[in-house]
């Protein structure tokens, strides 16, 4: 860790291109299809496969360090790629604990395939313990999804989309299943995401009409509802560790542009850079001083899932409590630097307008704000007594 160096996976020439192009496909409401195609042909894609399938062999942590760097060039680049790496990240959590399954995944990544991430749906507040898709087995092993799944980012370009439905047929029902499935006549992509922020996701409403997971294809089967099974605690680790690396990382931004803007910025009435003026100064060490509190929190907690620490029960809350944190912080970095920069800054075509809008995504990804206070206030208290 003390000798990684993010720029041999995302040099600078890189992340200027990817930074150029964030508010052309943020106008056009376009994915950022360039932006992949450099990324895979960095290796981007298999950061997290070990490098004996043929991957760079990155921790947890490493990537959490990157997406932060991508981030701050294009945060919704760095959200899309989240959700491909969520399932690497996934496969490493398998891997590293002896659990196979996810090889498939890792070789994937490593031939270029996108795999993109269908877990949320409408309503569904359960998101992992639970789902409103039905999957019925075809009696061979695989099973068929039929069901509507909701801010599937990489829409336009995946080609295997891991999720889960419900079996309530088989003679174990009810059973949470988690799959793959391949881009098919069964699958509809909605053209539905016109968004405030985030625009370049693209996370459109995927429709499933029977969409087949071949048997070895298919990974999990367990009870709904919360579960010690290494699925669970690899998508939920993996997720809210990358997700507040994406949120941190656009904080990161917005205090090099508040600083840029305050010492560019000069007062009428004083002839002195904004740099020199107290309230300012004050406003900008407030962020620096929300914002520094982050990157180490982010760094610990995925050290201990590449660590394999058991922090049993505690995980949860901890997870919960980083990602939550993250983003709580990267809209106050956000709206600081909003007032910085002054009125320019409400301009669409200012980045801070851009991350402004982008920031605001952050509170509708699991574990939302009221999940996270709960599951941290079971964890000191106990449950709510029935």
């Amino acid at each position: 860790m003390n000798d990684f160096d993010p720029t041999t996976f995302l040099p600078d020439d890189l992340l200027d291109r990817i930074r150029e192009r964030a508010p052309i496909h943020d106008r056009e409401n376009t994915f950022p299809q360039q932006d992949l195609e450099d990324l895979r042909d960095a290796g981007y894609l298999s950061i997290l496969v070990p490098t004996e399938r043929g991957g760079a062999g990155l921790g947890l942590a490493e990537a959490a360090i990157l997406q932060q760097r991508l981030a701050g060039a294009a945060p919704a680049t760095a959200l899309a790629i989240n959700m491909h790496l969520v399932w690497t990240g996934v496969a490493k959590v398998f891997s590293d604990r002896g659990v196979p399954g996810l090889e498939f995944v890792q070789d994937g990544a490593v031939a270029g395939e996108v795999f993109a991430f269908g877990i949320s749906e409408g309503g569904n507040d359960l998101v992992l313990f639970g789902s409103d898709t039905d999957a019925v087995p075809d009696g061979d092993g695989g099973y068929a999804f039929t069901g509507t799944k909701i801010f599937t980012s990489l829409a336009p370009v995946w080609t295997r989309l891991g999720l889960h439905g419900l079996d309530t047929t088989s003679a174990d029902a009810p059973q949470l299943v988690f799959a793959f499935i391949d881009r098919t006549d069964a699958v509809t992509t909605s053209d539905d995401w016109d968004t405030l922020g985030m625009r370049a996701t693209q996370s459109r409403t995927t429709r499933l009409d029977g969409a087949v997971a071949e048997a070895d294809h298919v990974v999990r089967r367990i009870p709904p509802g919360p579960s010690p099974d290494p699925i669970v605690f690899g998508i939920f680790s993996v997720f809210e560790i990358l997700l507040a690396s994406v949120y941190t990382g656009i904080a990161h931004r917005a205090l090099e542009l508040a600083v840029a803007t305050a010492q560019k910025r000069h007062s009428k009435k004083t002839g002195a850079a904004y740099s020199q003026d107290p309230d300012i100064r004050w406003r900008i060490a407030d962020m620096s001083i929300a914002y520094d509190a982050l990157p180490p929190q982010i760094a610990a907690l995925a050290r201990d899932v590449d660590d394999r620490v058991d922090h049993g029960a505690r995980w949860f809350p901890l997870l919960s409590g980083v990602k939550h944190r993250a983003i709580t912080m990267a809209k106050q970095v956000v709206d600081e630097a909003m007032l910085v920069a002054g009125g320019g800054s409400y301009f669409s075509a200012n980045e801070l307008s851009r991350l402004y809008r982008d920031v605001l995504a952050g509170a509708f990804h699991p574990s939302d704000p009221e999940s996270a206070h709960s599951t941290a206030a079971s964890a000191l208290l106990g449950p709510i007594e029935s």
